[in-house]
């Protein structure tokens, strides 16, 4: 009978050697593996590894650094060191995402006897693509009010280990003199998409917290629309003034306690007119309605307040199909809180455009979820009311637009989720990658300059950091003698799992310390075989809370597997658990039967192949490569299962991670007579180095 990760009987927690350690340390070793009371700081070199080998510790007849002869594996044979030139750059994988934002409690710099401030907010999206920082936009103004929400939002192109930090600046609108800076801070989008509900807060310098939020457009095409009203009810107080009609329309959101309404677009204003006509517009499906035509909307009419306290007119309820429907019609009949009828809107310009059909979906691979019975605040209604008489016109029977399929499930959607991913990381201890004391070797570690080692762990686990909340990640060995026995799999440090990326460094280097014997060859079936089954009982067990959760493995190996067969074969028996593989390859060896497992390894792709020397001067360029697939992989994988996304996570305000602002960022704009920001001077470069 097997345990738990199906090794045999009498196997360790993680498939080891029977009476080894947690993760396969020599039996009856101390903490870190060692023989009683051994310690190797002084010993001869002889105790790494090299008995009879070549002068690090490699298989007779390899090359220098322990390279593989020649054609052994029957695939092409490059000429070491020459391989980071021939790597291709990865593909492109982007995911897109729009930004909201809000902000509360800020600085009100209006003035004595001026009011509050009337906050607005631009978008600067610095990334490692692009060369120079993008002005994407800025948000409406809200008037008099110092915890402004705004409406519109921000589409990005993102990919998973690229750098992409999103600077955010706010002002106070002046009518007459020079906008006023409120503050400024600068949002890192992995962690923004590592965080809870993809939501998290900025405490500024000045005073003041943004919240920013993630959500991922869903459908495609634009409604361009115009509105007018028709002797809409006057809300305005006093017998001479008249109300300053806007309009907004709003979508259910989904929330722990049920559906509320979340505004998606906002009108102009138009002043002093009961019958206003609005200016044009074109508004996109995916933040409308999410590609759903005939999804629920809230169509609600507001008389303007310069307190930002707008007074509701009337409103009802749509869908766009309706919308389109209504066009040259006698419009909608607004109705307030009572039900009574206070005004018409009428549907001038009404049309679809952009819209791509997409293949039907298998319904039963992601249900939705059945609407919670939450009350409309009014319905729309024909009432007995005097309307206006529209130009004569017979219109053509208008079809309704059929609402496009359910889009597949994406990576964000899982993110959304409360998808975890977490990290394994599995280090190559064999002789060929020299004695570690030796400067120039792959090892040797200095505090003035990081090894290759030490740059992967930083680079790949500081991004993949940001999608594991409790940032508890084992670490394992391979490679290396302890007591004469050696072993393909060990526990780096005291504990089987470490925090953080700095834990990771720390349990890299007390390994030295352990008493292994750096020996050979490279065998890493045990560590792939030990990781599917980690990956498993954590899915396992997030399953039983109603989450997922993904793991990556990360192995960083100096040479190519001793055997490949058996490692393809290791591969395929863990194709079928939540694991992606990423191998980096350190140093100059060949690297051919690695890039082989990566293109052939398995009949589900589930392996990454990198050479780090081809990126060894751009740590941005190493976690693009290495991390390009694993979004694909996870969909994949949960697809393949059957297991949709859960809702989206929904955080309430008071639990929303906050960070402080480390320092003001200083961006100066110049404004358009359309009011687009165009960046002049000051600067944001947020650097990533190894």
């Amino acid at each position: 009978m097997n345990n738990q990760y199906g090794q045999q009987p009498g196997a360790g927690q993680y498939g080891q050697q029977p009476g080894a350690g947690q993760y396969g340390q020599q039996p009856g070793a101390s903490q870190y593996g060692q023989q009683p009371g051994q310690f190797v700081q002084g010993q001869a070199p002889s105790q790494y590894g090299q008995q009879g080998a070549g002068q690090y510790g490699q298989q007779p007849g390899a090359g220098q650094y322990g390279q593989q002869p020649p054609s052994q594996y029957g695939v092409p044979i490059s000429q070491p060191g020459n391989n980071a030139t021939q790597e291709s750059k990865p593909e492109k994988k982007q995911i897109k995402l729009n930004l909201t934002l809000k902000a509360k409690d800020l600085r009100n710099v209006a003035g004595a006897f001026k009011g509050m401030s009337d906050p607005y907010a631009t978008v600067t999206v610095f990334s490692y693509r692009s060369h120079n920082p993008k002005v994407i936009g800025k948000t409406e103004v809200v008037k008099n009010t110092l915890s402004p929400s705004w409406i519109k939002n921000f589409p990005l192109d993102y990919e998973l280990g690229t750098s992409m930090n999103v600077v955010i600046n706010i002002f106070d609108e002046v009518r007459k003199g020079k906008n006023i800076t409120m503050g400024s801070a600068a949002i890192d989008i992995n962690k923004l998409l590592g965080a809870t509900g993809n939501v998290m807060a900025v405490q500024m310098k000045k005073g003041g917290t943004i919240i920013a939020r993630l959500d991922e457009p869903k459908g495609t095409g634009t409604l361009r629309l115009k509105l007018s009203g028709s002797k809409l009810k006057n809300v305005e107080g006093g017998f001479l003034g008249k109300s300053d009609p806007f309009f907004q329309l709003m979508k259910k959101r989904f929330v722990t306690t049920g559906y509320e309404w979340d505004p998606v677009y906002k009108s102009n204003v138009v002043m002093d007119n009961l019958n206003p006509v609005w200016k044009e517009d074109t508004i996109q499906l995916s933040a409308l309605c999410e590609g759903d035509l005939d999804a629920p909307l809230q169509l609600v009419c507001f008389d303007h307040e310069r307190d930002g306290n707008h007074t509701p007119m009337g409103q009802v309820e749509t869908t766009v199909n309706d919308i389109v429907r209504q066009k040259n019609s006698k419009g909608f009949y607004l109705v307030n809180t009572k039900g009574k009828a206070v005004g018409n809107l009428i549907v001038r310009i009404a049309e679809l455009n952009g819209i791509e059909k997409k293949k039907e979906v298998s319904k039963s691979v992601f249900p939705s979820a059945p609407p919670a019975p939450v009350a409309m605040v009014a319905q729309s209604f024909v009432v007995a009311a005097p309307t206006p008489t529209p130009t004569p016109y017979t219109p053509t029977p208008y079809t309704p637009v059929r609402s496009q399929p359910p889009p597949q499930a994406t990576f964000a959607d899982y993110m959304r989720g409360g998808c975890e991913m977490s990290l394994c990381v599995a280090i190559d201890f064999t002789g060929s990658n020299g004695d570690p004391r030796q400067p120039g070797t792959l090892h040797h570690t200095n505090p003035n300059q990081k090894n290759d080692y030490e740059k992967a762990i930083m680079a790949i686990g500081g991004v993949l950091a940001n999608y594991d909340t409790d940032n508890q990640f084992p670490v394992w060995g391979f490679g290396a003698k302890y007591g004469g026995q050696v072993y393909h799999l060990f526990q780096c440090g005291p504990t089987a799992e470490v925090h953080g990326v700095n834990g990771i460094l720390e349990a890299y280097h007390q390994t030295f310390q352990s008493g292994l014997v750096m020996s050979s060859p490279t065998d890493i079936t045990q560590v792939i075989g030990t990781a599917g089954a980690y990956a498993k009982k954590g899915q396992a067990d997030a399953r039983l809370q109603g989450k997922n959760k993904y793991s990556i493995l990360l192995i960083l190996t100096d040479g190519a597997v001793s055997d490949i067969n058996a490692t393809i074969a290791s591969l395929t028996a863990a194709s079928d658990a939540p694991l992606s593989i990423v191998i980096v390859g350190i140093g100059n060896a060949d690297f051919s039967s690695m890039q082989y497992l990566d293109d052939q390894g398995s009949s589900t792709d589930i392996v990454q192949f990198v050479e780090f020397n081809a990126h060894r001067h751009d740590p941005n360029s190493l976690t693009a490569a290495t991390l390009a697939e694993i979004p694909d992989q996870l969909v994949t994988y949960f697809q393949r299962g059957g297991i949709p996304p859960p809702p989206p996570v929904q955080v309430r305000e008071e639990d929303i991670q906050v960070v402080p602002q480390e320092e003001e960022i200083d961006l100066n704009f110049n404004f358009d007579a359309n009011g687009n920001p165009e960046l002049t001077s000051g600067g944001y470069i947020p650097v990533q180095t190894y």
